[in-house]
């Protein structure tokens, strides 16, 4: 996988493409940047929904919900070491054994 773009970078190209003269494509900017159309329309696409123009999740929204199912992950291992220790507890203190 390529390295990502600087974050200054994305947002220089994106302001440029926005502002871009009447008659100038996206494929001319993303050509003049070195960088695909592709690319350059998923910045654009991203940029709108970062700023509200679009409904979507913001890359804020999608950090702190891969945060949040780690987390979940985590408990849910914990919690699994948890139950396994009370079923061997219970099991070990049986009368009779």
């Amino acid at each position: 996988m390529p390295k990502p773009y600087p974050r200054e970078f994305r947002d220089d190209v994106v302001r440029v493409a926005r502002q871009r003269e009447d008659g100038v494509t996206i494929r001319q900017v993303a050509a003049d940047f070195g960088i695909s159309e592709t690319c350059l329309q998923n910045w654009l696409r991203q940029a709108d929904v970062e700023d509200g123009a679009k409904p979507g999740v913001t890359k804020a929204e999608a950090d702190e919900a891969r945060e949040l199912r780690k987390r979940v992950r985590l408990l849910e291992q914990e919690n699994e070491v948890l139950r396994r220790a009370a079923a061997y507890f219970a099991q070990a203190h049986l009368p009779g054994k």
